[in-house]
């Protein structure tokens, strides 16, 4: 997970660069190159944490903060991946969403490394 954060952190850094207006077409190709994979990386890693929980650790699946944190993070991801679809698109009144929401995503999943800190062995 820390380099699907990683990723994510590449992505936001290039997709915040965008908006201050110069090089915007290699940005956006870069952004376009790494935002995707941030996405799925972060998919895996929830789909792979909530199997992880049941098969190796014998919890119950979404019986932690982190669990529930991870599922709201992984949602709010697959939001801004189908709002980026949309801008990629032209549909430009994605445009205020897709960054809001973006940034609601990268500050879940802050939240949700923290919080499994205390889960670790």
């Amino acid at each position: 997970m820390v380099l699907s954060l990683a990723f994510v952190w590449l992505a936001l850094r290039s997709g915040l660069r965008m908006r201050q207006g110069r090089d915007r077409a290699a940005l956006r190709r870069r952004h376009l190159r790494v935002a995707p994979l941030a996405v799925a990386m972060v998919s895996v890693g929830v789909l792979g944490g909530l199997v992880s929980a049941w098969w190796l650790r014998d919890w119950t699946p979404l019986q932690t903060f982190h669990g529930w944190a991870g599922v709201s993070c992984v949602l709010a991801f697959w939001l801004v991946g189908y709002a980026g679809r949309r801008l990629e698109r032209g549909g430009e009144a994605a445009r205020p969403m897709h960054g809001r929401i973006a940034l609601l995503a990268v500050l879940l999943a802050a939240l949700c490394a923290v919080s499994g800190f205390v889960l670790l062995p």
